[in-house]
């Protein structure tokens, strides 16, 4: 099916539901009609319809004394039937779990999502001190390790589309952490994703060869940001990365984490 045939079966109400659903989606502590009129350019009656028949279906729920709406328990348990179908998902997060008990730390799996890393699913640390979960949260490829490992190891081999433009140059500080990234399949930075949060990062891959997400490490910098430390977390990052990169086709991965390994010496 073309682009024009796809504009022809859309249906507009449809569209404006999901427009409110992306919307609730950023609104943790829910929010009001008169704000989602404002940011999405519709009328106050129409969102109302739309709500109510939402949240009707369990798709979003109303505080009565606020006002507020927010994604209901539907829209939770919906997207977790989604998430329990990724193969990805599916044969990383048995890998993570036993990882977080080896190092006690928080791990996560990370995806890319147009110029964004989307932080998919979390194993916790048992650590008194830990960091709030960013399972759901969005940030810029190159903001932090967990996304420019997606961008180090982007395949350009892949051809473009001629209507998808190459994304602009990087400045100098970012391209010379995408380079050491490839040379040697890991990445490490500060305050990415937040003040004093160090992330530690590999790619995965799959059975083509690509790059399809990657695991990450997260913890306050004062446990992480040792060089012995984050060495140490390296070889276990790797070792946990092709065991699911193993389980998504791609069975050289442990050679490559070799030449990673002999390329820091």
């Amino acid at each position: 099916m073309t682009p024009r045939e796809k504009e022809s079966y859309s249906i507009q109400s449809v569209e404006h539901a999901l427009d409110l659903l992306e919307a609730l989606c950023d609104q943790v502590d829910g929010v009001q009609i008169a704000q989602l009129s404002t940011r999405l350019g519709m009328n106050k009656s129409s969102i109302f319809r739309l709500l109510a028949t939402l949240e009707a279906r369990g798709y979003v729920q109303r505080e009565e004394s606020s006002k507020r709406y927010r994604l209901g328990m539907t829209a939770y348990e919906t997207a977790q039937k989604f998430l329990s179908h990724m193969t990805l998902l599916r044969k990383a997060r048995p890998v993570m779990e036993r990882l977080a008990r080896l190092c006690d730390e928080a791990v996560y799996l990370a995806i890319r999502r147009g110029d964004e890393v989307l932080f998919l699913d979390m194993i916790d640390t048992g650590q008194q001190v830990k960091l709030a979960s960013l399972v759901g949260r969005r940030y810029p490829l190159t903001a932090l390790s967990a996304g420019r490992a997606l961008l180090a190891f982007d395949d350009d081999r892949v051809i473009r589309p001629r209507s998808v433009p190459r994304p602009p140059p990087l400045d100098a500080i970012v391209a010379m952490a995408l380079e050491r990234f490839r040379r040697t399949g890991f990445g490490a930075d500060v305050g990415g994703g937040g003040e004093g949060v160090t992330c530690l990062a590999v790619p995965l891959f799959n059975h083509r060869e690509e790059i399809e997400g990657t695991l990450a490490i997260l913890g306050p910098d004062f446990r992480l940001g040792s060089e012995t430390r984050q060495l140490e977390l390296r070889t276990q990052l790797l070792e946990a990365a092709g065991v699911i990169s193993s389980g998504m086709g791609y069975f050289g991965y442990f050679e490559r984490a070799r030449q990673w390994t002999a390329a820091m010496q």
